[in-house]
C-alpha cells in the first residue's frame, strides 16, 4: 500500500475524522481547479472587459457537458480500485489501473478532437451573441487542446485517492494553480492575447498536471504502481469501470445539459446578465465543489468497506457525510448572504453585473443545501456500484423537470427569478426520489450481507 502518510485505512477506526482529513484535500484540490477557471473569469472582467467575461462564461456550460461524460469513468475507475483495494485483491487492482490510464488517453483525444472541430457550431446552437462568439469558439477550441492532459490527471488523482491518498492532487494543483494564475496575467495583461491568452494558460497547467500525477503513479512503491509497458484493457476490470463510470458521466451530463439548455435562456437577456451569472456561478462552484468533495468521500469509504465486507459500517458513512455537507452548505450560505456584493465585486466592477449576479446568488446560498444532499446520496449509491439509478433518477428530475420549466413556467413568468428557480425546485424533487431509492437499494445489501454472514457461520 502507499506509504502512510498519504493513505487513510478507511475500513476501521472512527469514520468522522478520517471523511474530514480525505475529504478536506479533495475540497482544496477542488477550489484550486476551479481557480483555473475563476483566474480566467476575474483576469478578463478586470482588464479585458466585460464582452469578454461574457465570452468565457457563456462557454462553461458546453464545457461541463463536453468533458462530464468522460470524468464520471475517471469516478468509475476509482470506485473499481478501492472496492478491490479494500478486498486486498492486488492483481485486480493492478488490471485497473493500468485499464483506467489506457482509457484516459484515449478519452482525452477523442474529445479534445471532437471538441475542437465543433466549437463554432455548438456555440451557435446555443444563441451566444453575435459580438461574443468569435471570442467564446476561440477560448472554447484552445481549452479543448488540453483536453488529454485534463483526462491524465483526473484518473490518475481518481486512482490515488483510492488508496486513500487525496492529498498527492492536492499538491499538484496547487503547484500548477499558482502556475495559471500568474500566466493569465502574462499572457492578457502583458501580452494583450485576451481570451486566448487564459485559455492557453489552463491548458499549460493542465500539461504540468497530467506529468506530475503520471510521474508519482510511475515512481510510488505501492499496489496502484503503473508500467507503462503493461498499460492494455483487462476485460474484466475495463467493463466494471464503465458500468460504473458511463452513467456516472451521464448523470452529470444530464445536470450539464439542463444548465446549457438554461444558458440558452440566460443569453437571451444580453451581454450583462450574461456576465453576470458567470460571476455568481462561480461562487457557486465553491460551495458545488465542497459538498461534491463529501459525496466523492461517500463513494471512496463506501467503495471500499463494500469490498472488505463491511456493509453495516456504510450507514454511518453515509450519515457522516450528510452531517458534513449540511454543515458546509449553512456556512456559505450566511456568508454569501452577508459579503455577496463584496464577493461579486471581485469578478467585475460594473455595477450592474453585479446586481444581475445577485439575483442568482441570493436564490442559491439559502437552497444549495438541497443540492449537497442530492450529492451525497449519489455518491454512496455509487460506492455500491449502483450508478445507473442516479442516472435514470437524474434524467427525470433534473433535466427532465428543468426543461419542462422552462418551457412552461418560464414561459409564463419570463424573469430571471423564475428561471433560476428550477434549479432548486428540481434538486428538491430529484433528491427525494433518490432517497427512497437508495433506502430500498441499501435494505437489499444489507439483508444480502446478512445471509452471507449466516451462510459463512453455518
Amino acid at each position: 500500500m502507499a506509504k502512510r502518510r498519504y493513505s487513510i485505512d478507511m475500513t476501521t477506526g472512527k469514520l468522522f475524522p478520517k471523511i474530514v482529513s480525505f475529504a478536506v484535500p479533495i475540497m482544496l484540490t477542488g477550489l484550486l481547479q476551479l481557480v483555473y477557471n475563476a483566474a480566467d473569469v476575474m483576469v478578463v472582467g478586470r482588464f479585458a472587459g466585460s464582452d469578454s467575461l461574457a465570452a468565457v462564461g457563456a462557454t462553461t456550460s458546453l464545457v461541463h457537458l463536453s468533458l462530464n461524460l468522460f470524468l464520471g469513468i475517471a469516478t468509475g475507475a476509482g470506485v473499481v480500485a478501492a472496492k478491490h483495494i479494500g478486498a486486498n485483491d492486488g492483481a485486480a487492482v493492478h488490471r485497473t489501473v493500468h485499464s483506467a490510464m489506457l482509457l484516459a488517453l484515449i478519452c482525452g483525444i477523442g474529445i479534445g478532437v471532437v471538441g475542437f472541430a465543433f466549437s463554432s457550431l455548438a456555440l451557435e446552437a446555443m444563441s451566444i451573441p453575435e459580438d461574443v462568439l468569435p471570442l467564446s469558439a476561440t477560448y472554447l477550441r484552445i481549452f479543448f487542446l488540453g483536453t488529454p492532459a485534463s483526462m491524465i490527471f483526473n484518473f490518475g488523482a481518481a486512482i490515488l485517492r483510492a488508496t486513500g491518498d487525496s492529498k498527492r492532487p492536492l499538491y499538484i494543483l496547487t503547484v500548477t494553480g499558482v502556475i495559471n494564475v500568474l500566466l493569465n496575467l502574462l499572457f492578457v495583461i502583458q501580452f494583450k492575447m485576451n481570451v486566448a491568452g487564459v485559455a492557453l494558460a489552463t491548458i499549460i497547467s493542465q500539461f504540468i498536471s497530467a506529468v506530475l500525477v503520471i510521474y508519482i503513479l510511475l515512481n510510488i512503491n505501492s499496489i496502484v504502481h503503473l508500467s507503462i509497458k503493461k498499460m492494455r484493457f483487462y476485460k474484466a476490470e475495463l467493463l466494471d469501470i464503465v458500468k460504473i463510470g458511463i452513467p456516472s458521466g451521464i448523470h452529470a451530463s444530464l445536470f450539464s445539459l439542463s444548465n446549457v439548455i438554461i444558458q440558452s435562456s440566460i443569453n437571451s437577456f444580453g451581454a450583462a446578465v450574461i456576465a453576470g451569472n458567470t460571476a455568481s456561478s462561480n461562487v457557486d462552484s465553491i460551495i458545488q465543489t465542497c459538498c461534491s468533495a463529501v459525496s466523492q468521500t461517500a463513494t471512496t469509504f463506501t467503495s471500499q468497506n463494500y469490498g472488505a465486507g463491511q456493509i453495516k459500517r456504510i450507514r454511518r458513512i453515509y450519515f457522516n457525510c450528510v452531517g458534513v455537507t449540511v454543515m458546509i452548505a449553512a456556512v456559505c450560505c450566511v456568508f454569501l448572504l452577508t459579503f455577496g456584493e463584496q464577493v461579486l465585486g471581485i469578478f467585475s466592477t460594473d455595477p450592474e453585473v453585479i446586481e444581475m449576479g445577485l439575483v442568482r446568488m441570493r436564490l442559491f446560498a439559502v437552497t444549495y443545501v438541497l443540492n449537497s444532499l442530492l450529492d451525497v446520496t449519489t455518491g454512496q449509491m455509487r460506492g455500491l456500484g449502483k450508478s445507473v439509478i442516479p442516472m435514470i433518477v437524474t434524467m427525470v428530475g433534473v433535466c427532465g423537470l428543468r426543461v419542462v420549466w422552462i418551457f412552461t413556467v418560464f414561459q409564463m413568468y419570463r424573469s430571471m427569478e423564475v428561471l433560476y428557480l428550477s434549479y432548486p425546485v428540481s434538486w428538491a424533487v430529484t433528491g427525494a426520489v433518490l432517497l427512497v431509492m437508495y433506502m430500498i437499494t441499501f435494505r437489499k445489501i444489507l439483508k444480502r450481507g446478512v445471509r452471507d454472514e449466516v451462510t459463512c457461520a453455518g
